[in-house]
């Protein structure tokens, strides 16, 4: 049966073709998708792990148990699973365990752009990169296969374009696999004895993995005319058969670890001109000039962002059509947060008492954009709570007012940890965890804390309030974000106090199905006089006309914050008109 899918349903289509059983991941753009698609398959038990790495190391455990598993990340994810990746490599696997990460090159919704490609080589896993939706279903089957016959962990590395694309794919039926499981200590337990035993053998499977590549399924030569060949992989592939078509060769490499050696060198010496395109760094074309040969292709194209067929167009001499311009310029739509997030009350105080603010990943990054501008630190899960306790260690009373801001999912990812240090290592700080009921940026995914499982269905639920107190925390409050007063004064409240201390701004989510939203507010027009105090939370509901105050009543959702902001009163629901 053949069907339009994304890249990312396709590949947890073939996830449940391959007898995938177990699937574990943390939601991180652009990876989200393949879980949550493949839990629609009642074949395949998923879940939301606290974090990657956990994540890594339960479909391990499946893997160990004798079931195909299955865990998917961005980019940095494959950062915080580091570790097992490069001890799994070491014990090999015993049913197929297959891993993706998710590249996002241009990063649209990332702190950075980082090439996975380097953590295969060093990892010394074989990686597969899929152009389109049919190869990503494609290869996530054959992935298994090579798992299983290398007894290693196999790497799949996606990326928007691909995951966030759609094509045309062909489904087949489910095959199950299954392994007993057996005990073999030598494998499995890597202290130091065992494990100098076991890199001998990433060695030899290394060297039987370059000679599978020559032949490899993953890897074929398009010749086309050889003035010009185009050593090429994943979207990049897609640009370059659009632009040149039959006017250069293509060796397409499905597999870009380890590199087929022989192929390329047979390639090479069929064209004038041997060219790698490659989005981000320059790893296949290094590899090709350490075989000796000369090649092009980083002095041709940049090593940041997203290509484009007109860019690749542009660096080969070919005339790039020129698109349709508007004669007026388009005004910029920065992202701002939605009407009703929680999160803007709190950082509206947390401005006006002009804190020192080190923030952390999720949609409440957004509160160091204007007119808040709140937020002076964002460098990865985790890392506010970590980074204010040594800026309150180094600096003591001269800090001044410092806080550290973290979302309920971005606590239980990593957050925790860091908590534990400020008890432990006693710095006076103050920690707010802005707990919105949800995995906000990915798309609304369960957490640890939210009581829900994957499916919706009732699960364990972390209580933030005991957990903090079992770190050693005294002092632990609640807060109502759309009480600009009470948190006001808890910032103030805690801020004075001599030792470390938490508050949970407590809101769901105002996107939420569930959160039930009162009357919008309209404005008095004859109380109104323009001052604009309103528009100081930056609400995208609120807007001025004719030097008056207005309201949105498509998107406000009656929280009232701006009401308490207006020095005339001049805000009122719409329910008590």
């Amino acid at each position: 049966m053949k069907e339009l899918m994304l890249g990312n349903k396709a590949l947890a289509r073939g996830l449940y073709e391959a007898g995938v059983c177990f699937v574990s991941s943390y939601p991180g753009t652009p990876s989200t998708e393949i879980t949550e698609e493949a839990v629609k398959y009642e074949e395949i038990y998923c879940e939301w792990a606290p974090n990657e790495k956990v994540a890594m190391e339960s479909a391990f455990g499946a893997s160990l148990a004798g079931r195909r598993s299955f865990c998917a990340q961005k980019h940095v994810g494959l950062n915080v699973a580091a570790d097992p990746l490069f001890t799994m490599s070491y014990t090999g696997v015993n049913a197929g365990m297959v891993i993706v990460v998710a590249d996002d090159a241009g990063m649209h919704s990332s702190q950075n752009e980082q090439d996975s490609r380097h953590y295969a080589i060093a990892a010394k896993v074989p990686m597969l990169e899929p152009s389109d939706s049919a190869e990503a279903l494609e290869f996530t089957k054959l992935a298994y296969e090579l798992s299983e016959k290398f007894d290693t962990p196999v790497l799949i590395k996606m990326c928007t374009r691909v995951a966030h694309s759609q094509s045309v794919v062909e489904t087949g039926e489910r095959a199950e696999h299954e392994k007993a499981y057996e005990k073999n200590i030598a494998k499995y337990v890597m202290m130091p004895g065992n494990a100098k035993k076991r890199h001998p053998i990433v060695e030899e499977r290394t060297r039987a993995l370059r000679e599978y590549a020559e032949t490899a399924p993953f890897n074929r030569v398009e010749m086309g005319k050889a003035e010009l060949g185009i050593i090429t992989a994943s979207t990049s592939y897609q640009y370059v058969k659009e632009v040149f078509g039959q006017e250069a060769s293509v060796l397409k490499l499905g597999m870009t670890n380890p590199l087929p050696e022989k192929m390329i060198r047979d390639f090479a010496a069929k064209v004038k001109k041997l060219v790698v395109v490659e989005e981000l760094d320059d790893v296949i074309e290094q590899q090709v000039k350490a075989m000796g040969l000369q090649v092009s292709g980083r002095d041709m194209l940049p090593g940041i962002d997203e290509f484009s067929q007109n860019q690749l167009a542009e660096a080969f001499g070919k005339k790039a059509p020129k698109g349709e311009t508007l004669e007026d310029a388009i005004p910029p739509r920065p992202p701002v947060m939605c009407a009703g997030c929680p999160h803007r009350g709190m950082f509206y105080s947390l401005k006006k008492r002009k804190c020192t603010v080190l923030g952390d990943i999720g949609c409440y990054t957004l509160g160091a954009v204007q007119p808040l501008g709140a937020m002076e630190m964002t460098l990865c899960m985790g890392a506010s709570i970590s980074a204010s306790h040594g800026f309150n260690k180094v600096l003591g009373e001269k800090a001044g007012n410092v806080v550290a801001v973290i979302g309920d999912s971005t606590f239980m990812h990593s957050g925790m940890t860091g908590l534990a240090n400020v008890a432990y290592n006693q710095s006076a700080s103050t920690i707010i965890i802005l707990d919105n009921s949800i995995t906000g940026m990915t798309g609304h995914q369960q957490n640890p804390s939210t009581g829900l499982n994957i499916k919706g269905e009732p699960a364990g639920k972390i209580d933030l309030e005991a957990l903090c107190r079992a770190m050693g925390f005294q002092r632990v409050r609640v807060v109502d974000p759309y009480d600009l007063k009470a948190c006001d004064e808890a910032i103030a409240e805690e801020l004075a106090a001599k030792e470390a201390s938490v508050i949970i701004s407590r809101r769901p989510c105002a996107l939420l199905q569930k959160v039930k939203h009162r009357p919008p507010l309209i404005v008095d027009k004859e109380k109104c006089i323009g001052c604009k105090s309103c528009m100081r939370v930056g609400c995208p509901a609120i807007s001025m006309k004719e030097g008056k105050a207005v309201v949105d009543a498509t998107q406000c959702v009656g929280c009232e914050v701006c009401s308490q902001l207006c020095p005339k009163q001049a805000f009122s629901s719409t329910a008590r008109d």
